[in-house]
């Protein structure tokens, strides 16, 4: 099976690696074109004038490419292990995938509608991207406890839970700061609301 080749265990690094990669140069680039302030802008805002705007989309695409490949070699992984274990529902495995998938297609929505030019679709591309991925994160945290002993270990479960109650928490004021802002410019000027 894919799961059980050895060297799969590079997709996921290399996952973070490219996402983080996606971020930093998209960001790098638009401070130094004087597109947006060096301090803490919204990651939307580091992709939605040219040129960073084709280099973020191309690179959250391939990000999402990425999450869809991790996400299914898990899938496998959970598969298998539960056909000698039978430690959850494969109705369940299956479902935090399609939960997972929806929120790559988040991401291939949030990168190729910029914040600007289509401000709903972005806007709701990001919602499903980050609310599927607080869900599937849950998911696979409730899966990594099912599975204990066998599978995982407790200290794994409990970073996994760890980092799920930070993801819901992180959630709710993003939806309710997101929900107050009508961005319809990047760039301010004193003296403007």
């Amino acid at each position: 099976m894919l799961c059980c080749m050895p060297g799969v265990a590079f997709v996921p690094a290399l996952l973070v690696s490219w996402s983080s990669a996606a971020f930093i140069i998209s960001y790098v680039i638009a401070v130094l074109a004087g597109h947006v302030e060096p301090l803490v802008p919204y990651i939307s805002d580091t992709g939605t004038k040219p040129p960073e705007s084709g280099i973020f989309g191309f690179m959250i695409n391939i990000s999402a490419l990425l999450g869809v490949i991790t996400m299914y070699i898990r899938y496998l992984l959970i598969q298998r292990q539960n056909e000698s274990s039978h430690f959850i529902r494969s109705s369940c495995n299956i479902f935090s995938l399609c939960i997972g998938l929806m929120g790559c297609i988040g991401m291939c929505i949030v990168a190729t509608f910029q914040e600007l030019s289509v401000p709903s679709v972005h806007d709701i591309g990001a919602l499903v991207a980050f609310g599927s991925g607080v869900v599937y994160i849950t998911l696979q945290s409730i899966i990594s406890y099912k599975s204990c002993p066998q599978w995982n270990t407790y200290f794994v479960c409990h970073i996994r839970m760890a980092i799920s109650v930070i993801s819901c928490i992180a959630f709710i004021p993003m939806i309710v700061f997101a929900s107050q802002i009508s961005m319809t410019k990047i760039d301010w000027t004193p003296g403007e609301k």
